[in-house]
């Protein structure tokens, strides 16, 4: 099923959004200090084109530590990039969903767009893993909890 629907995703809109993120990384580049944020964009719009199976999450998430795009300088940098584009790319991804959650058989693809929009608004400190990777961290981050909990 994912295969079909990434199918069916990328030919119905995605290739565009996915090439919107690429845009936007490619100009963040020219400019050498958005290059962490450009890395990010090619990161999210190859996401954009085959998310189906995936999901972003928090690499605090992922990994049980913070680093530097979870320290205070990531939300630093999720400032700045919301300011300068992440707020466009948002806008472009509710339109589509709107345009999506005129039909039916859109509705899945709606609700990924504005998954992906709320990606776009703080991407630094978040990575893209398959479904499984992502319910193994919670269930890890659940159980490391719970010890926590029972050795207070």
């Amino acid at each position: 099923m994912r295969s079909i629907g990434n199918f069916f995703w990328f030919i119905l809109g995605g290739v565009f959004m996915g090439l919107g993120w690429w845009l936007v990384g490619l100009l963040a580049f020219i400019t050498v200090v958005g290059i962490p944020w450009g890395r990010a964009c090619f990161v999210i719009g190859q996401f954009c084109f085959f998310p189906f199976g995936m999901e972003a999450i928090s690499r605090k998430e992922l990994h049980q530590k913070e680093d530097f795009g979870t320290s205070a300088f990531g939300t630093l940098g999720n400032v700045i990039w919301f300011i300068f584009a992440g707020v466009w790319l948002a806008i472009g991804h509710v339109m589509s969903a709107f345009v999506c959650f005129l039909t039916i058989i859109g509705i899945p693809f709606g609700i990924q767009h504005l998954k992906l929009a709320g990606i776009a608004l703080a991407p630094i400190g978040k990575c893209i893993v398959t479904s499984e990777v992502a319910s193994a961290a919670r269930r890890a981050n659940a159980a490391a909890a719970v010890g926590a909990m029972r050795s207070q």
